[in-house]
């Protein structure tokens, strides 16, 4: 099976900190999420910043322990209840992401739906050692007619129930995100006012990379690295507060006879989507940065050919996209931020 390539991120750190004679950030990495996770801090002492790195990663390791899909944990117990027909009290902390994450389903049409967790499980994707093994297709068919959604949700409080048994919650597409923004938060309490948190490709930036103020630079991956010898489609530099986010085809996927099977499921077919290899976009400073850049690009990828009017809907004003053919699209905004790194790509703007 091919393995997931990553986006590579603090592209060129090493030769533009040797350049400018600044101290090179303090930088930890750690496993949660099922993926890479990076931080580099800088501007305070490395005691300090070893200090409020590692609450950040703890921070992590309880979300991910917390909100894990197909391992006991809060998240399952309450998939397990609604399989039984039975209400479940939860946290108010849980309650909470349930309630955005509908709302967050909700603008983008349920493209992107955390309530298919069964289809996931389906596709074989709630697995860390995925399987080029395709579903059942009565399968898929008959769990589609149940039309499970995390819409058909109901929270009382903090007592959570359904009406549709075949709802299954998976926050795979989402929890990345909150996890940024409350690294952002944990970061800025513990007086740490500059660092790049990578999360699998989800980046948020703080203040700036130096004492010069060098901006925090990252690479955006090509989705078909090996066609491109492993040069970055794209490099951009992040302003304090920013976040990108990237969802691709070659993260979670597994191959059939030459054709890709990625884990980003469309609900309406039931159905890995076909018509993007990568959509990155790129969010503004506000209250959710970092849970939008995760969110918002799975319905822009699962919409395909429609992904510019999906963008406009989300109100996403800077997204990147890879088409299954290989076509780069961006939007004006996010064209007047990226420097395409590929020789002879040619970008087209899509107002």
């Amino acid at each position: 099976m091919p393995r997931a390539y990553r986006l590579l991120t603090l592209l060129g750190v090493a030769w533009l900190l040797a350049a400018c004679g600044q101290p090179a950030p303090w930088r930890q990495e750690s496993y949660v999420f099922g993926t890479r996770v990076e931080l580099a801090i800088s501007g305070v002492p490395e005691a300090q910043a070893r200090a409020a790195g590692n609450r950040v990663l703890q921070e992590f390791d309880r979300l991910h322990r917390t909100y894990h899909a197909w391992q006991p944990s809060e998240l399952s117990a309450l998939n397990d209840a609604i399989t039984a027909g039975r209400s479940h009290k939860v946290t108010a902390e849980f309650a909470g992401y349930i309630r955005e994450a509908q709302g967050i389903a909700a603008s983008g049409e349920h493209l992107f739906d955390p309530g298919i967790g069964r289809l996931v499980a389906l596709w074989g994707f709630h697995t860390d050692d995925i399987q080029p093994r395709l579903p059942d297709p009565a399968a898929v068919t008959a769990l589609l007619a149940q039309l499970p959604s995390i819409a058909d949700l109901r929270l009382d409080g903090n007592q959570v129930s359904s009406r549709n048994k075949s709802v299954a919650l998976d926050f795979g597409g989402y929890l990345k995100g909150v996890a940024l923004d409350r690294a952002a938060a944990s970061l800025k309490q513990d007086g740490v006012g500059n660092a790049l948190i990578n999360i699998g490709g989800n980046v948020m930036a703080l203040g700036t990379r130096d004492a010069a103020g060098t901006p925090w630079r990252i690479g955006i991956q090509h989705p078909r690295p090996q066609a491109v010898g492993g040069a970055p489609l794209a490099t951009l530099e992040l302003k304090d507060g920013e976040a990108i986010g990237t969802s691709g085809d070659y993260h979670r996927y597994f191959a059939i006879a030459d054709r890709r099977y990625c884990h980003l499921l469309d609900p309406r077919s039931g159905f890995p989507a076909q018509e993007s290899q990568a959509v990155t976009v790129l969010i503004a400073p506000g209250p959710g940065t970092g849970m939008r850049s995760d969110a918002l690009s799975k319905p822009i990828f699962i919409a395909g050919k429609e992904w510019r009017d999906m963008a406009r809907k989300l109100g996403a004003e800077a997204v990147l996209r890879v088409g299954a053919d290989g076509t780069l699209s961006a939007t004006p905004a996010m064209k007047d931020r990226v420097k395409i790194e590929v020789p002879d790509l040619k970008l087209e703007v899509s107002q």
